[in-house]
């Protein structure tokens, strides 16, 4: 699997948020991670739109986590962004092959998208947080 470039913002924006642990601004997500903020401002929408985050306009706005870091799965994310990630058409349509009914390269790749959709599904935000010190290391190099 590869994800694209709009899931990776998406899930970058999210871990700033709850590192950050207080309201933002899209610039403060656009500049820690040199991405354009035109990019970082679809994916915030498409955040907000899918329950993820909520958006504050005027003075002292921004945007923050709509839940929290525990109870957003790394996995549901990704399938909201990705859509369709199956490895091959066969897999998730039928009539697809003239080998299809008895294909065991289409079970074996179906059982692996489970195995790593069962994984993703169980690793949260908050799983994935690097920790303060790693960020102020990070920062104090910039």
């Amino acid at each position: 699997m590869r994800l694209a470039l709009q899931t990776d913002y998406a899930l970058r924006t999210l871990i700033f948020l709850a590192h950050q642990g207080e309201r933002a601004k899209v610039a403060d997500v656009s500049s820690f991670y040199g991405v354009s903020p035109a990019h970082v401002a679809k994916v915030v929408n498409l955040l907000s739109r899918h329950g993820y985050i909520r958006s504050v306009r005027g003075v002292g706005g921004g945007i923050e986590l709509a839940r929290p870091a525990a109870e957003i799965s790394v996995g549901e994310v990704i399938r909201q962004f990705e859509g369709n990630m199956h490895l091959l058409e066969c897999v998730g349509t039928e009539n697809v092959c003239v080998i299809q009914p008895f294909c065991k390269l289409k079970t074996v790749l179906s059982e692996a998208e489970r195995i790593q959709q069962e994984y993703l599904n169980n690793v949260t935000l908050a799983d994935i947080l690097p920790n303060r010190k790693q960020v102020y290391q990070l920062l104090s190099t910039l």
